[in-house]
């Protein structure tokens, strides 16, 4: 049953979807600058959003790993440690290697409760192994054939300086060890995008350039029933992760949304989102022009604007067009049950980032992760090389917890200023806008320069230049940012708007505040107001003059 409401669409939706990050990935061909491009939004209300560190280290011969579970801290098992690693920042090491993931789930039954390896683990182990994407894909598919696969069904976004690859891997259940898999390059002029629904219909089977999977990936499929049709035909989302409502409208969507901004033609594709045709969007698409870092920064921030699914603009957005929405996003009312948007940019991303890979620079200088914590739309996208040596104080792990404020975290002070702003959304988010530009333009006319000064160090020199470089950044953009939280208390305190002159609060003769702006509701609100309230309205004197 498909119905239109003054909400949004309804359905019969079969379960809430737990997980909700969004990735979008460009190969080199596709950017302005020839750069690869990957993007991450870490979103969880139970991750607390910072910038993860893990040293280069030697380990002696023999010694184990204890690997527990990224998502719960929950103790998983032992593997074997490799003699040397990689010094990892965030989601890339030092050789421009970047892995970010978004989780579809699918057969719930191929959950391995035995198995070592989650997914969380296999991407930063992994990142401390391999230098390049095709080394990163045998060790993840390696690790988990030794140790087993805990987590659900996972897509990979796996990219390092000249390739970018989407890797699809669900487990094959307890008591069979392992995974099944395929991944697939990107061509280079191409940008693709997976938000926790499996993407990868069928595969092309002997293009082993192009193209890798277990060997026992369709089966697999065939013993458990899943597929009967001919390997040609098989595909790995329709057998692994079937698509239902969830799958389009929460996940699929984010996608489509991406699509569109590159590419105007996609907008066509709105009625699969709907679930009212079955035509597929493809994994992959040629942009209509290049795009660059910047433009995946604000992809990143999108919201469905200008489109029938702009969640700012339905009733649940109240008078100002807030984005914030109550979870879950499904409800229900008179036995029927509805669902709510959910766009690229949401409240409870821990972290986001859009991972820029440079070939033409080397590894410790080329290797960008424009890095955030908090809702995308009104975080900043601060440069952290990959090859820095230490963490910013304010995007530390150990400074502060999702239950221990610190006034010292960015996380923190990222979260007051868009918890804030949602009370008054419409009002609030110039300003936040304004000196969100600011930083990134400055960002990306600096970065070059710190480049060109980089390039004439030696490595170690140029590691130590950068690490200051980015630590000081992170801090002054975070500073920044609280003084934006105190500057829209002051503006916006008790409803009213405190006016404005070239960026001060102006004053009457006697030096105090001038008289404040009262911008009330809009008027579209106030007319939904009288509608459901007709007790609002102002008796004339000559009615009160006239009751009984």
């Amino acid at each position: 049953m498909i119905k239109k409401t003054v909400l949004t669409i309804a359905f019969l939706v079969s379960a809430t979807l737990a997980w909700a990050c969004t990735n979008f990935l460009a190969g080199k061909g596709a950017t302005v600058d020839g750069s690869t491009l990957v993007t991450y939004s870490a979103d969880s209300y139970s991750l607390y959003g910072a910038l993860y560190h893990y040293p280069a280290a030697t380990y002696p011969k023999g010694t184990m790993l204890d690997i527990y579970e990224w998502d719960t801290g929950k103790y998983l098992g032992q593997i074997k440690q490799v003699e040397k690693t990689y010094s990892v920042i965030g989601n890339m090491n030092e050789h421009q290697l970047c892995i970010s993931e978004t989780t579809f789930g699918g057969r719930e039954e191929l959950v391995d409760t035995t198995g070592i390896m989650d997914y969380g683990s296999l991407i930063y182990v992994t990142l401390q192994r391999a230098k390049t994407a095709r080394e990163a894909i045998k060790v993840m598919t390696d690790l988990v054939a030794e140790y087993g696969y805990y987590s659900g069904g996972e897509s990979f976004s796996i990219a390092d300086a000249n390739e970018v690859w989407i890797m699809e891997m669900i487990g094959k259940g307890t008591g069979n060890k392992g995974a099944v898999w395929v991944a697939m390059r990107l061509p280079d002029d191409c940008v693709s995008a997976h938000a926790n629904q499996a993407r990868i219909t069928t595969f092309p089977l002997k293009d082993k350039e192009n193209c890798l999977y277990s060997k026992d990936v369709i089966k697999f499929a065939r013993e458990k029933g899943y597929f009967n049709g001919k390997d040609k035909d098989f595909s790995f989302s329709d057998t692994y992760n079937p698509l239902d409502f969830g799958g389009l409208y929460w996940c699929e969507a984010r996608v489509w949304t991406f699509f569109r901004r590159i590419d105007p033609s996609m907008d066509k594709y709105l009625s699969y989102i709907k679930g009212e045709t079955k035509e597929r969007m493809p994994l992959w698409i040629k942009p209509a022009k290049k795009v660059s870092a910047q433009d995946f920064k604000n992809y990143m921030r999108d919201q469905y604007e200008g489109t029938e699914l702009d969640i700012t603009q339905n009733m649940a957005a109240g008078p100002f067009h807030t984005k914030l929405r109550l979870s879950p996003l499904s409800f229900k009312v008179d036995g029927v049950e509805y669902a709510q948007e959910r766009p690229v940019a949401t409240q409870q991303t821990g972290f986001t980032f859009v991972a820029q890979m440079r070939n033409w620079l080397p590894d410790y200088i080329g290797g960008i992760l424009w890095f955030g914590v908090d809702d995308a739309a009104t975080a900043l996208y601060v440069p952290i090389y990959s090859s820095i040596t230490a963490v910013p104080t304010c995007y530390d792990i150990n400074n502060g917890s999702l239950l221990e404020y610190s006034p010292t975290s960015a996380f923190w002070i990222y979260n007051a200023v868009a918890n804030f702003a949602y009370s008054r959304y419409s009002l609030m988010m110039p300003d936040i806008r304004k000196v969100q530009k600011q930083w990134e333009d400055d960002f990306n006319t600096l970065v070059p320069e710190i480049d060109k000064q980089a390039a004439t160090m030696s490595k170690d020199d140029a590691r130590a230049f950068l690490t200051k470089f980015s630590i000081e950044q992170a801090q002054a953009s975070t500073d920044s940012w609280k003084k934006l939280g105190e500057y829209l208390l002051v503006k916006y305190l008790d409803g009213v708007v405190k006016k404005e002159k070239d960026g001060k609060f102006l004053r009457n003769e006697y030096s105090l505040p001038a008289s404040v702006l009262r911008p009330g509701y809009p008027e579209e609100y106030l007319r939904e107001m009288v509608k459901h309230n007709q007790n609002l309205r102002v008796k004339t004197v000559e009615e009160m003059n006239n009751r009984k």
